[in-house]
């Protein structure tokens, strides 16, 4: 297994003492988050993107810019680019020069955003949300892959001159992930594409993402695509990461922010069920309890999922030195008891993307790509889902 570090970037009170750090001293503890988390030997490291709420993750591009230029080997990722509400010739530019200026250290993470206040920020009608993602992507990836593009559609203006985005990737176009937390959709559009699939796993009980990952399978399979680079990662549940020398003792010193976090956000359809820190570690996504504890509910995960890479959120409303406290327990402690267990080729040699560090594009049809029909058939919502 590999595992990413991911910050969505939120910036709220501790619940409990009332302190907050200022914007400028969480962007760079940002920073300061992915040096440790390169120099303790995590494969990657993700920042989000938010246009409301309590984050300041609106500019994912201007903060992996300054990651890459601060790192030397993690992988760059974001979790999500909200790609619904953007235009895919500015992606194709904002993230081919990140991936520049890394050597081929970024992959996407795409998806239509957790929030829906995003939609009408941006002029849109969330109805179409859906097939702006489908829409938007299908142009990204022309733009990546190819020269001279004319393209028309239904959601921006068309491009009649023949158009080169400029800067192109590092070394052919970059691996994309798709981002799924609450519907098929998602995982449906990935499938389709023959690209990775990365289910939030941040609040709903684990049967109902494993209900994404089936269809992600069953879409990804039907669509012809090699079974050897169907790759799926998974987050670790809403509220952060916390590691104790026992649960117990986490649990008492976690417990209390988690509950009170928890208790504080009201987003009707979009609230976690595990609303007390037992409850959490028991039945719900959390990773909170002893190194072992941990490692164990990780493969267990695993057996459910089959995932190749594990990502983790630090308590970000913290004292920081708690926080890379944790960073650190979680690799040293957490990590060697679950990377040999759960084996992939993720990054390695077998995986076509997996050279593009050294500037090796990949050599793998991995993208053929499914029609250019915005059309995307999508099963039933299961009870009790939010329908977005």
């Amino acid at each position: 297994m590999r595992f990413q570090v991911l910050d969505i970037i939120p910036h709220q009170r501790n619940p409990l003492t009332g302190q907050m750090v200022s914007t400028a001293e969480r962007l760079e503890q940002v920073i300061e988050t992915a040096l440790r988390a390169e120099a303790l030997g995590y494969e990657a490291f993700a920042v989000g993107e938010r246009h409301a709420g309590e984050f300041i993750s609106s500019s994912p591009t201007t903060v992996l810019a300054a990651i890459a230029a601060a790192t030397s080997s993690i992988r760059l990722q974001s979790g999500v680019t909200v790609l619904s509400v953007l235009d895919p010739v500015r992606v194709a530019e904002d993230y081919a020069t990140i991936d520049q200026l890394s050597r081929g250290r970024l992959e996407l993470t795409i998806g239509k955003g957790n929030e829906v206040l995003q939609y009408p920020l941006f002029g849109l009608d969330l109805d179409d949300q859906w097939d702006l993602l489908a829409e938007k992507y299908a142009l990204l990836r022309r733009l990546w892959d190819e020269e001279d593009v004319t393209w028309s559609g239904r959601f921006r203006a068309p491009l009649t001159e023949p158009t080169t985005t400029t800067p192109r990737p590092f070394a052919g176009t970059p691996r994309v992930w798709h981002g799924s937390a609450t519907s098929l959709a998602s995982a449906e559009l990935a499938g389709r594409w023959g690209d990775p699939l990365f289910t939030a796993n941040a609040i709903q009980p684990r049967e109902n993402y494993r209900v994404l990952i089936e269809h992600y399978v069953r879409s990804y399979d039907e669509a012809g695509h090699d079974p050897r680079h169907r790759y799926i990662g998974s987050g670790s549940g809403a509220g952060g990461v916390f590691i104790a020398d026992t649960t117990s003792e986490a649990k008492r010193r976690f417990g209390p922010v988690y509950e009170a976090l928890t208790a504080s956000r009201d987003v009707p359809g979009n609230n976690t069920p595990f609303r007390d820190i037992d409850h959490a570690v028991s039945h719900g996504p959390a990773l909170v309890g002893s190194p072992e504890d941990v490692a164990r509910k990780i493969l267990d995960y695993h057996v459910a999922y089959g995932h190749d890479l594990q990502s983790i959120s630090l308590p970000t409303t913290l004292p920081f030195a708690d926080q890379l406290e944790v960073l650190e327990r979680f690799a040293t402690e957490v990590i060697p008891l679950v990377r040999d267990a759960a084996p992939t080729t993720l990054w390695g040699p077998e995986d076509p993307y997996g050279a593009r560090t050294e500037g090796v594009a990949p050599t793998s049809t991995a993208h053929p790509g499914p029609s250019t029909s915005t059309d995307h058939p999508v099963e039933p919502v299961p009870a009790g889902w939010r329908t977005p």
